[in-house]
């Protein structure tokens, strides 16, 4: 299987850690393949998302989001991506038409920057991903 970075997007994350049967197999395939290869990104963004997700009670983590992550992040193959300055530039100026989420902004800035393929089931980053400026694949 050829493999081909990946940045997951944050839900795919969480599916991912929790063994979520919602990922299909192609994808898990991906991932796999990825990890081994030490091809598999996460972004710092992601961590923020989870943070803010469980503070308001709309996930639930079987640890501390604290603990959750650092779990999270040192799963072999798992690497984090930081926020760089081109990164948090591009988000602003992403072309074409996109939504105002900064998450996403700054996921798809991600993805288009460090030339990753973005995995995830998102309507919007899955729609503007049509457009070719990003490359996505959809979970």
């Amino acid at each position: 299987m050829q493999t081909k970075p990946l940045l997951l997007d944050t839900h795919i994350w969480l599916w991912m850690m929790n063994g979520d049967v919602t990922l299909s197999s192609q994808s898990r395939k991906l991932i796999d393949a990825a990890s081994e290869n030490q091809t598999l990104f996460v972004s710092v963004i992601s961590i923020w998302e989870i943070a803010m997700l469980e503070s308001k009670s709309k996930i639930l983590l079987e640890s501390s989001c604290h603990s959750w992550i650092k779990t999270s992040l040192s799963m072999p193959g798992i690497e984090l991506i930081s926020l760089t300055p081109d990164i948090a530039i591009e988000s602003c100026n992403l072309p074409g038409q996109f939504h105002g989420d900064p998450a996403d902004r700054i996921l798809a800035a991600t993805a288009k920057i460090e030339n990753l393929h973005l995995v995830t089931r998102d309507k919007k980053l899955l729609a503007y991903s049509t457009k070719n400026f990003i490359n996505v694949i959809k979970a």
